[in-house]
């Protein structure tokens, strides 16, 4: 091998690595942007599980207080139908 044609892989090898170093920096950013990402993301699950409790507590509320008054309703209209029929 001559000089030169060493010098030449010489250059390759250093651009080479150059390249893995620049694929090492962007991975290190891509790998911090999903590492935040994934934090949001459990965030956002965490207060979404939190307001499906909420809104079924809400709901379970609701439920208690509305069904026996409509039983109520119901039970004055039949009362009234069969008082004045």
């Amino acid at each position: 091998m001559s000089q030169e044609t060493d010098q030449e892989m010489l250059d390759t090898l250093r651009e080479i690595r150059e390249g893995q170093r620049e694929i090492i920096r962007l991975l290190a950013i891509h790998n911090s942007v999903t590492e935040e990402q994934v934090k949001r993301s459990k965030e956002t699950l965490t207060e979404s599980v939190g307001l499906q409790k909420l809104a079924f507590q809400r709901q379970r509320t609701v439920t208690l207080i509305a069904i026996p008054g409509i039983l109520a309703c119901l039970a004055a209209l039949l009362y009234l139908v069969l008082k004045y029929f």
